[in-house]
């Protein structure tokens, strides 16, 4: 089969983390069964047929060159791999994830094992609401009614509520949606490289801190009682100039922007650096510039642990932090997780590194890109 086909499935899951489910299986079926073109809005349902915990529903419309029963093979594979367990008892049972065929574009197929149009279709509305939203006029090649009128006739009186939550055809899509992205950390954690990692794979624009030619840096680690003020001063006027004029120029090219710092380091680091009467003074300053700035819309801070952040900044040889004291780091981090506090209403996402090398090991890199995915899924639309 060469022309590839429009199918709608249905998705649903009531195990776990449901949202996340339905999103690996969209990444799935996109990655392996075709080209996903239509997302609905995800519902929250009451179980149909039996007694369980609400489901999470979706419907989707997909591109494929596959034949029905490939189809149905390469779903039924999709949702073994994402833990689905098929019990031998008879009746509906929860289930991590489900997903059905439900029409193939005008075609009626019938086999052993499956029947299109879906022959419970017309029966429930968590099926024909989703479909109503990527598919209103599609007419049941059978029954010869639109998606709208079915909706209409369904007598199911099961709970259905729209939720603020939106899925996504792949990854690019989704960090895409998140328009602003901050990687923030402790000196040595790899906020940078990860920056930059991220800023390639998905084609967002690179906001990095410029802090070398900081004539100050290095006589700040030399005598920081004599030097702390002006480097501050230094840097903050240096991060809100950049960070404004980078964060408000979008590029037409590039579908978001990811930075390596967040302006707010600015008042994390002052308050460990300055004295007392200098950080009132630094603060002022400070908060008449932070509420100009743009705020990203997930904030990750890669955490690691004194002993490792002192071997990376060991190993990256510059020769101005080879002095760095382990209490100051733990200020740091200190102070970061203080801020991270004092914002809860802010997207912030801990990441634990531990022994994750993500600069030489693609899986540990995988890793922290999928927790960044789990965590922006929860996030309303």
């Amino acid at each position: 089969m060469s022309n590839p086909k429009t199918v709608y499935l249905s998705l649903g899951s009531n195990l776990g983390d449901t949202l996340n489910n339905l999103q690996d299986a969209v990444f799935a079926i996109n990655n392996t069964a075709g080209e996903v073109e239509r997302i609905s809005h995800v519902y929250q349902t009451s179980s149909w047929g039996f007694e369980s915990s609400d489901f999470m529903n979706i419907c989707l419309s997909l591109k494929t060159t596959l034949p029905p029963q490939e189809l149905l093979r390469t779903l039924l594979d999709i949702e073994t791999k994402l833990g689905r367990i098929r019990f031998a008892e008879d009746g509906y049972q929860p289930r991590s994830i489900d997903i059905d065929i439900l029409y193939y574009e005008r075609e009626v197929f019938v086999s052993e094992n499956l029947v299109i149009p879906h022959p419970e279709l017309t029966y429930r509305k968590f099926v024909l609401k989703p479909l109503s939203d990527i598919a209103p006029q599609f007419y049941h090649p059978i029954l010869n009614k639109d998606t709208r009128n079915l909706v209409q006739e369904c007598r199911d009186k099961g709970k259905l509520e729209r939720t603020s939550y939106k899925l996504h055809r792949n990854r690019s899509d989704l960090f895409s949606h998140l328009n602003f992205i901050a990687i923030e950390g402790n000196i040595g954690a790899g906020k940078t490289t990860l920056a930059n990692k991220i800023s390639e794979e998905f084609n967002g624009k690179l906001v990095l801190e410029r802090f070398a030619d900081n004539a100050f840096l290095p006589k700040f680690y030399e005598d920081q009682s004599r030097y702390a003020f002006p480097l501050e001063m230094s840097f903050l006027a240096d991060r809100y100039q950049q960070f404004t004029d980078d964060t408000s120029q979008y590029d037409l090219f590039k579908k978001f922007m990811v930075s390596d710092y967040d302006i707010y380091k600015s008042l994390i680091f002052a308050r460990i650096t300055l004295q007392a009467e200098e950080f009132e003074l630094y603060r002022k300053l400070f908060f008449l510039m932070y509420k100009e700035v743009k705020k990203p819309k997930v904030y990750v801070y890669l955490y690691q642990t004194t002993e490792r952040l002192l071997e990376n900044i060991k190993e990256r040889g510059r020769d101005y932090e080879q002095k760095i004291a382990p209490d100051y780091l733990q200020k740091i981090n200190k102070g970061y997780f203080e801020f991270i506090k004092g914002y809860p209403e802010q997207n912030n996402l801990i990441i634990e590194l531990g022994d994750l090398d993500f600069v030489e090991n693609e899986d540990d890199y995988e890793t922290i890109i999928d927790k960044i995915t789990k965590f922006a899924i929860h996030l309303p639309n």
